[in-house]
């Protein structure tokens, strides 16, 4: 039985890496997602961007072109005629060198040899011409001129053959018959496939005889097509880039090609049969090369597929074109033109992408477009408010709790067990989490410690939480938008994580208020909308106290601005800048109703606005709330402390905050915190 085991190239990058982290990517998807980008749009981003330790697309692509650049800069296309002049030299000194030498030629022979060399043309192409039938006296200068003909074939070979050039230097005419005889078959395969006919047969016929020509070995005449005609429009995007002078020098020469015009007209053969199958490819195209350093016609060719490919790769890498996809990057070519670890870091890329559409990270709802799913979202919660704890702690001096309260009362949630814990153990989790672990591994411990679960504990009531956030524009236009979004993501998942029996409601309040998801409020975006409708977001908190009698109402309102609208009785929208008194009114007489339901009222006031401080002031002294004006990086960390610390009255009753946010020290309050 054959052996069909082959061995290839690793090209997996490092074997001992770590998977890619998502962390990161979510959290700067997040970051634009909340700042108005779509899912896609953000996840494009990133991946243009790329990480803290990671390469993204800008970069390889800005290598790209400084690859492109360089090859440009760097090169000439006088190579051949160059080489040609210096062969042509040698030979013609050598000549000269002989004719002095030899003491027994006729004196007039001499000098009419020596009238010859003195008045060569002095095109290359012409005086190879001239000197095509001159009989040489040096075996040297013979030598040096059957080169330029041997070299001329070489050149023209490898334009069409990579690696012909070196493959024949110092050939044979049995070799030189083997290309004329390889060339003509060539040929006539293309023209039997270009007429439409059945050449699977012929090909193998054709790579038996002629395979060492093709050291790619393609498995069919399309493959052999698509390699010959790329180099053969490469070759002819080149002689566009030439000179007239130069494509005038060089076609004269070309029948001086292995000495015969057989050659040339064989290979004009074979670009008309490829240009006919392959029109698709750049035929036209040309390149402007001023460098110093000349290129042959092979090794310029190979240039201009190195510019096509850095074309190809600067247009993968844009992802610009419709249903672009991480998938479309050539990882060969990029690993050709810039080396392999430029491979490794698209390839890096590339699993990025598909862990994060198939990791349940990102899903398409029913129009088609991204949306960050739930799991995304309460992921990219756990990371903002891993930040708020870091604040926290880091403002009051203490580290990260793990209690959910003070009593020791089981709350019926477990978690992860870690360092310092004093909890109880969850025996029946930690054992299920063991005998989960050995299904996949049956040869582990019983028990180990990432199967441990504490019981949490906690004392305290439930509570109705209203979150109140300005939406108007004027938060987007002086850049508080995703702060604010940020802050409601930070929240929702310490309730809808910790304090489960807690009841939270976002509302966003514009020219009107709604009641909103925090799916809808993430994705929202700024709007060109007039108008900040406190008095309605009002109405729509105190009727979510209304139907949690037997909760402690927490009343949270970010805002930036007094209040501009209200509604009027028959549900229509007014607004009057600056603020009509009736629409202060409105707002007030809401208040006072929270206060009646026993709601404690915190305000955060973003901006330095002094007729704005002034109208928070008196608002929260109304109701014995407070006033903290954050930072916009600490208005997170504001709003879940003051949650924290209003269950029991410390972040409450004692008037409004000073301009710093006054007393902080209360944010813990009776609740703990902790992140995980």
């Amino acid at each position: 039985m054959k052996d069909r085991t082959r061995f290839r190239r690793y090209e997996g990058g490092d074997p001992l890496a770590p998977p890619v982290d998502l962390a990161e990517a979510l959290d700067a998807i997040g970051e634009d997602v909340m700042a108005g980008y779509s899912p896609e749009r953000a996840m494009q981003e990133f991946l243009r961007r790329g990480g803290q330790d990671q390469r993204g697309l800008d970069d390889l692509a800005r290598r790209v072109a400084e690859r492109r650049r360089e090859l440009l800069q760097r090169h000439n296309l006088d190579g051949t005629l160059q080489e040609v002049r210096e062969l042509l030299d040698r030979a013609v000194l050598e000549e000269r060198k002989q004719l002095a030498r030899d003491a027994m030629m006729d004196d007039a022979d001499r000098a009419f040899r020596e009238m010859q060399l003195e008045n060569l043309s002095p095109s290359p192409a012409a005086a190879v011409s001239e000197l095509s039938s001159y009989d040489w006296q040096s075996r040297q200068a013979r030598e040096d001129f059957e080169k330029i003909k041997d070299l001329l074939g070489r050149e023209m070979l490898d334009q069409r053959f990579a690696g012909m050039k070196q493959a024949l230097e110092s050939a044979t005419d049995e070799d030189r018959a083997r290309v004329n005889e390889m060339l003509q078959d060539l040929n006539r395969l293309l023209e039997d496939h270009r007429r439409g006919e059945d050449t699977d047969e012929q090909f193998a016929e054709f790579m038996d005889k002629h395979g060492d020509f093709f050291p790619e070995r393609p498995s069919n005449v399309d493959e052999l097509l698509d390699s010959l005609a790329q180099r053969a429009a490469a070759a002819q995007r080149m002689r566009n880039s030439m000179t007239q002078e130069q494509r005038d020098e060089l076609d004269a020469l070309a029948s001086q090609a292995f000495g015969s015009p057989e050659l040339m007209q064989s290979l004009d053969q074979l670009d008309g049969n490829l240009q006919a199958l392959r029109p698709g490819e750049d035929w036209g195209g040309s390149e402007r090369m001023d460098g110093q350093e000349g290129l042959g016609l092979g090794d310029g060719t190979g240039v201009f597929q190195d510019l096509a490919d850095l074309d190809q790769l600067s247009e993968q890498l844009s992802q610009s074109y419709g249903g672009a996809r991480m998938d479309d990057l050539d990882l060969d070519a990029l690993s050709r033109q810039l080396g392999d670890q430029a491979a490794v870091d698209a390839r890096t890329l590339q699993q990025l992408e598909k862990a994060l559409r198939d990791s349940g990270t990102l899903k398409r709802d029913s129009s088609g477009q991204l949306r960050l799913t739930p799991k995304a979202m309460r992921q990219l919660g756990k990371a903002l408010l891993r930040d708020v704890a870091q604040r926290l702690s880091g403002r009051q001096g203490q580290r990260d709790m793990d209690k959910a309260g003070a009593a020791g009362e089981r709350s019926g949630a477990t978690r992860e067990w870690a360092f310092g814990d004093t909890e109880p153990w969850d025996v029946t989790r930690t054992v299920l989490n063991g005998v989960l672990r050995r299904a996949g591994d049956p040869t582990g411990p019983l028990v180990e410690i990432g199967d441990v679960e504490v019981q949490e504990t906690e004392a305290r009531t439930q509570a109705a939480v209203a979150l109140l956030v300005d939406t108007s524009f004027s938060m987007a236009m002086d850049g508080r938008w995703v702060p604010m979004k940020r802050t409601a993501l930070a929240l929702h998942t310490l309730i809808r994580s910790r304090f489960r029996g807690d009841h939270l409601q976002l509302i966003g309040f514009g020219r009107h208020a709604e009641v909103m998801e925090i799916e809808q409020l993430t994705a929202l975006d700024a709007m060109w909308d007039k108008g900040t409708n406190l008095h309605h977001a009002l109405l729509l908190a105190n009727r979510h106290f209304r139907k949690h009698p037997n909760a402690q109402p927490v009343l949270l309102i970010v805002t930036d601005g007094e209040p501009t609208s209200h509604l009027e009785p028959d549900g229509e929208v007014w607004f009057s800048y600056p603020p009509h008194p009736l629409t202060v009114a409105y707002a007030v007489r809401e208040l006072d109703n929270a206060r009646r339901l026993g709601a404690q009222t915190t305000f955060f006031r973003l901006g330095e606005d002094p007729g704005l401080a002034r109208f928070i002031d008196s608002m929260a002294r109304r109701v014995d709330g407070r006033v903290v004006a954050p930072e916009l990086d600490d208005l997170g960390a504001a709003v879940v402390g003051s949650y924290l610390g209003s269950r029991r009255g410390s972040g409450g009753a004692g008037g409004a905050g000073g301009a710093g946010g006054g007393d902080l020290g209360g944010w813990f309050g009776s609740r703990g915190f902790w992140v995980g």
